[in-house]
């Protein structure tokens, strides 16, 4: 019965979040033909390397780029090293795409835009990222 609950949980979970999930997938398999690899760690896909590493660096908004970013179940690195820095932060995202589910990307965004016309930082204003980063 205990079973049964954790597993309609779980599959309850990845539903919620499989919209959000996609995003990152579908950029992941994307970049695998230009050289992105791929593993599971931690109960989450990352994708990392080659055509990946290059969107963080040079197609972020970000200045000098992003190390990671988080979409759902699913973390994108610039290479493997990056994301075993980077990984404790982006499962702070993980869960919190777990807990908004497809409200994650445009809740994300929104507090971004409300920090920015507030005249604080976009990025290390966003309540998102305080929580990620332990603010």
């Amino acid at each position: 019965m205990m079973q049964r609950m954790f597993m309609g949980w779980v599959i309850f979970r990845t539903m919620w979040t499989l919209p959000t999930t996609m995003v990152g997938l579908g950029m992941g398999l994307a970049c695998t033909p230009f050289g992105a690899r791929w593993q599971v760690r931690r109960g989450v896909v990352e994708f990392y390397g080659g055509a990946v590493g290059w969107l963080l660096e040079k197609a972020t908004l970000l200045e000098g780029g992003a190390l990671a970013i988080t979409f759902g179940d699913c973390i994108l690195g610039r290479s493997a090293a990056a994301l075993d820095v980077a990984r404790d932060h982006e499962h702070v995202h993980v869960r919190q795409a777990r807990r908004w589910g497809l409200f994650f990307i445009p809740a994300y965004l929104a507090a971004s835009g409300w920090m920015y016309f507030r005249g604080r930082d976009a990025y290390r204003d966003n309540p998102f990222e305080r929580e990620a980063y332990g603010d």
